[in-house]
Parts: structure tokens; C-alpha cells; sequence
């Protein structure tokens, strides 16, 4: 008996020893993540909510104006891109993502600071809500390790200017679902914002907004818009939408690359029906995916409308 009893313990300190190794490595290695991220927060990752913290914001926010080469007052007479509306919904020839025009209700995200991204990492939307303050795009754009703290949206992005002005978040919401594991059937994220300096302001008195789709009906005539990291203005591609599986979109469009993670997949009259994300983070050289937009993603756009702005 007193052998088995020492040997015992032995295994439970061998196992003991084993496990602190385990936790200061995973300590480390998160540490390590979070400095090639940058400034992240952990918020609510039970609710998978952060509020973002106005001081970071405006930092942020100030940075990307400092960069930008100019800030445009709002004009509503800015809202015209020259693009033609029925060209937009035609099947492009050949099936590649080209320049187009910006439009004012989607835009470039960018996260100044010490990380791994560009100027620019990633592309949101304005997606009409009560408040009028509210944009969506993927989760892994604003979570990973933690709530990014230094996210900025400048709309109408196009040449270094932000036309309609520099906006930061108040409050990010994702699914909690994303933030435990991943989970690309959830990448999805919508954020209220305000814009930097200007209490007052809504965004959707500015630059119109997006109508979300919930459930969509697939397959159907669609297009996306998205702005490369290393690229300037935005690119589109047109095609239809077919589901991938019970939680995924796929529109079929060769050079969709980086950055364009985020923006909106479109139908009929400017409804979104996905963003780029989702399966393989997006997709690959000739496809790109989107989580569907189906009750999960309504529940958090409902969350995210209905809660405090800040």
C-alpha cells in the first residue's frame, strides 16, 4: 500500500508539473499572439461583446485622418458613383474581380498600429439599423485573440480619401460561437459606430445604408465589393450566389484576395445577403464563401442594434 500511494503521488506531481508547463506555454503563446495582433481586448467572450473604449477609438480614429490625404465634408451629391445599375447585376465577363466604383455605404477597414496588416485589412458596409450607426462585416476582421481595439471604417475609401468621413466603433458584436472556436459557419460581426469628433453624427444620414437579408433564397443573381490590402479602391465581381452547405454562401469570382474579407455580397436593390468570410476565410483564387445569413446572424444583428451604443 504505502508504494502504490508514493508512486501515486509521484504521477500526480509528474502530471502536475506537466500541466503548469502546458499552461505558462499557452500563456506565452497567447501573449505572442497578441502582440503580432496588436492592441485586442478581451470584452464579454460569453456574449461575444466588446465596448469599445472611446479613448482607443479616438486614437485610432485620429491616426487614419492624420494618413488619409483628405477628409471631404458629407454631401449627399457625393452619393453618386456613375455606376450603372443593370451592368452591375450582369454576369462579369470574364469571371474575375475588377476596379469599380466606390460606393458611399461600403468602405475600407483599417487598424493602425503595430500588426501584421497594411493600411487597410479588411472591408465593411453600412447595414440599415434603428440608430443608424451600424455596419457589418466578418468576425475574424475585428476578432482574433480578442476584440481589436484600433479598428476604424472610412466609407466611400477610394485614392486616400475618406469622403464621408472617419468613423470608429462603440460597440462590437459577434457570435460567441466565433470567439470559442472559429466556428466559420458564425463569422459575422456588426459594429455601432460614431464618427470621431462628432457626437452627434449617423452615419446613415450620410452615406444610406444596406438592407440586410436574412434567410435569402439561393440560388440567386449576386455581386461583391471588397478593397484588396494593397489596393486603393474597391473591387466587384457579379455572379450567382448557391448555397455551400446548410451555413454557407459561395459566389464563384476569381482575384478576390486579402482585404476584401468583410465586404457585402449583394442582391436585387443594394440587400445584402452575406460578407466575405466564412469557409477557408474567405474562400480561395476562384471562390469566395460567406457565412449564411440566416436566425443566428438576425439574433446578432438584433443584439447589436437594440444594445447601448456606448
Amino acid at each position: 500500500m504505502p508504494g502504490k500511494v508514493e508512486r501515486r503521488t509521484v504521477r500526480v506531481l509528474l502530471l502536475a508539473g506537466v500541466c503548469c508547463v502546458l499552461v505558462a506555454c499557452g500563456l506565452a503563446y497567447r501573449g505572442e499572439l497578441r502582440a503580432l495582433l496588436g492592441p485586442v481586448a478581451d470584452g464579454d467572450p460569453e456574449r461575444g461583446s466588446y465596448m469599445q473604449d472611446p479613448g482607443l477609438a479616438d486614437r485610432a480614429g485620429a491616426d487614419v485622418r492624420e494618413a488619409l490625404r483628405a477628409e471631404a465634408p458629407p454631401a449627399r451629391a457625393l452619393a453618386a458613383t456613375g455606376q450603372d445599375p443593370a451592368a452591375a447585376w450582369r454576369p462579369s465577363e470574364p469571371l474575375e474581380a475588377r476596379p469599380v466604383a466606390a460606393e458611399p455605404a461600403i468602405g475600407a477597414l483599417f487598424s493602425p498600429g503595430l500588426d501584421w496588416d497594411g493600411d487597410h485589412h479588411c472591408s465593411a458596409s453600412v447595414v440599415h439599423s434603428p440608430g443608424g450607426d451600424l455596419i457589418v462585416t466578418a468576425a475574424h476582421c475585428v476578432h482574433q485573440g480578442g476584440f481589436r481595439t484600433n479598428l476604424v471604417f472610412v466609407p466611400g475609401y477610394r485614392d486616400g480619401a475618406a469622403p464621408y468621413g472617419v468613423w470608429v466603433p462603440t460597440r462590437v458584436e459577434v457570435d460567441p460561437r466565433w470567439v470559442r472556436s472559429a466556428d466559420p459557419d458564425h463569422d459575422v460581426a456588426f459594429l455601432r459606430v460614431r464618427r470621431a469628433g462628432e457626437p452627434g453624427a449617423r452615419l446613415e444620414e450620410v452615406t444610406g445604408a444596406l438592407t440586410a437579408g436574412f434567410g435569402p433564397r439561393l440560388p440567386a443573381p449576386a455581386r461583391l465589393v471588397g478593397y484588396p490590402n494593397d489596393a486603393e479602391e474597391p473591387l466587384g465581381c457579379a455572379n450567382t450566389a448557391v448555397s455551400a452547405g446548410p451555413a454557407q454562401l459561395r459566389l464563384d469570382c476569381a482575384d478576390v484576395p486579402n482585404g476584401t474579407s468583410g465586404g457585402p455580397v449583394l442582391t436585387g436593390d443594394r440587400t445584402l445577403i452575406g460578407v466575405i468570410g466564412g469557409r477557408d476565410g474567405g474562400g480561395d483564387e476562384v471562390t469566395s464563401y460567406s457565412s449564411y445569413l440566416g436566425e443566428d446572424a438576425r439574433a446578432l444583428y438584433e443584439r447589436a442594434a437594440a444594445a447601448p451604443a456606448g
